[in-house]
């Protein structure tokens, strides 16, 4: 694990400016360090965001300058592709480059240490295991972060020795990591995506399954019993392994319940949150198996079950317009992600639009398509990757170019009657046109009201 004891006295340089670079700035400078954040972008920060970060830290924008060679080591943002001409001067020049969840997780020094990582599914699976561990916890001593939304620099400020961190880990952050080790962790699946950034499905693979690299036998590690891939890195992995998904596996769903099998005890049926679609009953399964094993009694994970809320942006109903019933599943930036939302969405045969695109991500849309077939009303293709969405889906339903995201909205609204579903789930990474995931969500939301 990364000690940043051993570069006292030394700079540090951050590159990245987005959340988790400036969260890893202030917190390195609150321990006492000088610190460079270096971004890219060509303009100034915006004052919003330079009114957040402490004076005492240097700024550089416009590009990475010479003066990150002189630093005692370097915290790299996770968006930053591992072949990017900085990273490549500072191995010449043997300067350390650490992820930002690694320097966190060094200077929180938790008790204990829960990760959850998949290609889909992984923020409710956090937000579940987060209110498990709180109900059994105490909710000032549980912080639940990492690709989540709030950064684990941010979490590391604030906890306190001993401490529990719940964290959603993407695979950007597990390239990174070198010395990553929670004490249980879980892989929920896994599908083609980020190739843009990875490269090839291989690499994305192997970034995964640095989950479990630093693994020891008192470990807990946590696997879809269903998912060929996970099952095939299972194998591999070292620590205690609990499967869940399949009958007579630790854990499994049968006529509306979840079924528990743990410590040799009879199988325990809790009910399970009421979140839409079967892709949630794996979610709360995989979260119920990582509180069991770190001690936490059924009865918190049913209790935590029962007061859970469905997570912004991640097919959460909105409400009704003018009939239609809008849902914003803004979270959905890949193929299979929309694919486990149009078969959780109930929709009239003939009423369902979609909202589909934004930045293409390398992978195929062509598997949306028998989804489609079924009866989509529409799909309103937005943002860059609107071309070819179009020629992979030709056919399967009326196709309707509108560009941005208020000209869907008003073509949907001129589609639509009562009864019809709306449904935001672009399959598509969000920065052609919006901050963030969240912000594409939160828009989505803003139009609705004004439309409405």
């Amino acid at each position: 694990m990364f000690d940043p004891e051993r570069y006292r006295g030394r700079r540090a340089g951050v590159l990245g400016a987005g959340l988790s670079g400036r969260s890893a700035a202030a917190l390195l400078s609150a321990k006492g360090f000088q610190v460079l954040l270096s971004d890219s972008r060509k303009d100034p920060l915006p004052a919003a965001l330079l009114n957040k970060i402490p004076k005492e830290i240097k700024i550089e924008t416009g590009g990475h300058g010479p003066g990150l060679l002189s630093c005692g080591f370097i915290v790299k943002s996770p968006g930053l592709k591992p072949d990017a001409p900085i990273l490549k001067k500072l191995r010449s020049a043997r300067v350390p480059v650490v992820s930002e969840l690694e320097l966190a997780v060094a200077f929180a020094k938790p008790g204990e240490l829960v990760a959850i990582s998949g290609t889909n599914g992984k923020t409710t699976t956090t937000a579940l295991a987060g209110a498990i561990f709180k109900q059994a916890r105490g909710k000032g001593r549980v912080h639940v972060c990492g690709n989540i939304g709030r950064a684990v620099s941010d979490a590391a400020l604030k906890a306190r020795a001993g401490d529990t961190l719940v964290l959603e880990v993407s695979s950007y952050q597990l390239e990174d990591s070198r010395g990553f080790h929670p004490n249980a962790a879980c892989l929920l699946n896994i599908s083609p995506d980020h190739l843009d950034h990875h490269g090839s499905f291989q690499a994305y693979v192997a970034a995964k399954a640095r989950l479990f690299r630093e693994f020891e036998s008192e470990d807990c590690a946590v696997f879809n019993a269903r998912d060929p891939l996970v099952s095939r890195i299972a194998r591999e992995a070292r620590g205690r392994k609990l499967l869940f998904g399949r009958r007579g596996t630790n854990a499994w769903a049968e006529r509306g319940r979840l079924l528990f099998k743990y410590g040799g005890a009879r199988p325990r049926a809790v009910r399970p949150p009421a979140l839409l679609g079967d892709h949630n009953l794996d979610n709360a399964m995989a979260a119920g198996l990582l509180a069991l094993c770190r001690g936490i009694p059924l009865a918190a994970v049913a209790r935590a079950f029962r007061e859970f809320r469905p997570v912004e942006h991640r097919l959460e109903t909105v409400g009704d317009y003018r009939g239609i019933r809008a849902i914003n599943d803004s979270k959905a930036t890949n193929v299979d992600s929309t694919m486990a939302a149009l078969r959780s969405v109930r929709a009239p045969r003939g009423g369902l639009i979609l909202i589909l695109g934004g930045l293409d991500k390398g992978s195929p849309y062509a598997p949306l398509r028998p989804l489609l077939e079924r009866g989509a009303k529409a799909v309103l293709t937005i943002g860059e990757a609107a071309p070819k969405i179009e020629r992979e889906l030709a056919g399967a339903a009326p196709l309707f170019s509108c560009g941005r995201l208020k000209t869907a909205l008003a073509t949907a609204f001129a589609l639509g009657a009562p009864g019809d579903v709306l449904l935001l789930s672009p399959a598509c990474a969000s920065f052609d046109q919006f901050r963030d995931f969240e912000d594409r969500g939160r828009r989505f939301k803003r139009l609705l009201k004004a439309h409405a």
